[in-house]
This record gives structure tokens, C-alpha cells and sequence, in this order.
């Protein structure tokens, strides 16, 4: 495997323009890893809310919620 200094010093090696090539490439693939991951959490909460281990609110009573877990947590 290859280390974070090797990857950068090889990263350095390149012309300008593929540096920047480079670094828009990465962005890419990073936003669509975080979007696949998304989309998984999204499947997840919609089959858990269909086998009903979900139950429907209002915003109010998510933010409430939110809030008292929030409060929860600093005590």
C-alpha cells in the first residue's frame, strides 16, 4: 500500500496542470463516495420506517427530539 507521503511526492512530480487535474478528480470521487453513502443511509431509514421501527413526526416533535437528546448529552 502506498503511504500519504508517497502519494504526495509522487502527486509533486506531476506538471502543474495534472496537479490541478488531480485534485479535481479526487473532489469528484470524494462527492460521490459521500453521496453513494447517503444514498445508503436514506435505503436504511426507509426500510427501517417500513418494518416500522420508524415512526412518523413533525418537524416539530423531530426538532423537539433533537433538542432533549442535545440536552441529554451535556448533562
Amino acid at each position: 500500500m502506498v503511504t500519504l507521503d508517497q502519494a504526495l511526492d509522487t502527486a509533486m512530480q506531476l506538471l502543474p496542470d495534472q496537479q490541478e487535474m488531480l485534485i479535481q478528480i479526487l473532489r469528484n470521487r470524494r462527492i460521490e463516495s459521500q453521496r453513494e453513502e447517503i444514498a445508503q443511509n436514506a435505503q436504511l431509514s426507509i426500510s427501517a420506517f417500513h418494518s416500522g421501527q420508524l415512526k412518523p413526526q413533525t418537524a416539530e416533535e423531530a426538532i423537539s427530539e433533537l433538542r432533549q437528546s442535545l440536552n441529554d448529552v451535556e448533562k
